[in-house]
């Protein structure tokens, strides 16, 4: 999944892009409002992590400037603005959630999952196809009770296949949510990522659950649509 921090804090910003990325995150930052619209509409992003005191354009116009072309986009407000009125104002502007400085950061980790549920109409922590479990809270692959170990890449991938199992995913649309913008699109860095994946799922015994279509992209099948 795809993030964009906007945090003109640069230090808090690169803790915070570190933190993320190390969950498995792909991370891009915005250091102000102008800069954060742009990468907005440049990028497909998946939550947008929203400070409110930020130069050159105020968080809260940012957030009503995206809510009048997107009413589905993900935004978590972190700010420092704590009152009731500061919380009230950006949730009637149209955050999804709003948490406060100073924060704990498997807070901030546990809203994140929560929201991208939501964005994915799933409730359960946990997802399922075939012989195998994903949990999203632990970050964790199971195959028939058996852990798989997978980098946080290859995560990263399994979890959008996961999230939109059954649904053909072109290599750009895995790139554009799985790397952050910097990253050198034109390597065979994503092609490693999906043969290893491919590779361990299949030792783990679930054969052939990411099917490739040429020139078209990926799915992950589930054995439930043959039967």
């Amino acid at each position: 999944m795809k993030l964009l921090v906007v945090e003109d804090e640069e230090m808090l910003s690169k803790t915070l892009a570190k933190g993320l990325r190390m969950m498995g995150y792909a991370v891009d930052c915005a250091y102000d409002g102008e800069e954060a619209l742009y990468l907005y509409g440049l990028n497909q992003y998946d939550l947008m992590i929203l400070d409110l005191n930020l130069p050159k354009l105020d968080g809260m116009e940012v957030l009503r400037r995206i809510r009048s072309e997107d009413s589905s986009f993900r935004v978590l407000i972190l700010s420092a603005r704590n009152s009731l009125e500061d919380k009230v104002s950006g949730l009637d502007n149209g955050s999804n959630d709003y948490l406060t400085k100073p924060f704990e950061f498997k807070e901030l980790e546990a809203r994140i999952r929560s929201l991208l549920r939501r964005s994915f109409s799933t409730k359960d922590t946990v997802l399922r196809c075939g012989c195998l479990e994903m949990d999203t809270a632990a970050r964790q692959v199971l195959c028939s009770g058996r852990a798989v170990e997978l980098t946080r890449k290859e995560y990263s991938l399994l979890e959008y296949l996961f999230v939109h199992a059954g649904e053909m995913i072109s290599a750009e649309e895995l790139i554009e949510h799985g790397w952050d913008s910097e990253a050198d699109l034109f390597s065979n860095s994503f092609r490693y990522h999906v043969h290893s994946l491919r590779k361990k799922l299949d030792a783990a015994g679930a054969q052939d659950y990411i099917v490739t279509q040429r020139g078209h992209g990926y799915r992950l099948r589930c054995p439930k649509e043959e039967q």
